[in-house]
């Protein structure tokens, strides 16, 4: 039987990287008006935003990659679909993706990363167009 999956990352490791993910995209979004106020700040932050997710993206990716193992692993697809019996394992397994989705913050992320290229946009226009 395949191994279960470790415990959740530690809250501090959480809403560490959503905040780093989280500033890094704004930051990205912050170069375009950096560019229009203080061109100086553009490399500095680009640095920061690019080296920022590097980190962020490969935790999000070895988050993924155990979600996808532990599913794999324990062929929980197709003991879903075909209506096995799951053994103690595969509902330890369930209840650790099923948490790990829950407690995970990304869906702020995105709907605040959405609002800051909307602003982003917004603001380069008014830059170019009323400076």
């Amino acid at each position: 039987m395949a191994n279960s999956p470790h415990s959740l990352s530690p809250r501090y490791k959480i809403y560490g990287a959503f905040w780093l993910g989280l500033l890094t995209a704004i930051a990205i979004r912050a170069l375009i008006v950096l560019n229009h106020v203080n061109p100086y700040w553009v490399r500095p932050v680009w640095y920061f935003a690019v080296v920022g997710n590097f980190i962020f993206f490969f935790y999000r990716f070895q988050i993924s990659s155990k979600r996808k193992r532990a599913i794999r692993d324990h062929r929980l697809i197709e003991k879903v679909s075909s209506n096995d019996i799951l053994s103690d394992s595969d509902r330890e397994v369930l209840t650790y993706l099923l948490t790990s989705i829950k407690t995970s913050p990304e869906h702020l992320n995105y709907l605040i990363i959405f609002f800051f290229s909307i602003l982003a946009i917004a603001l380069d226009l008014v830059f170019v167009y009323f400076s």
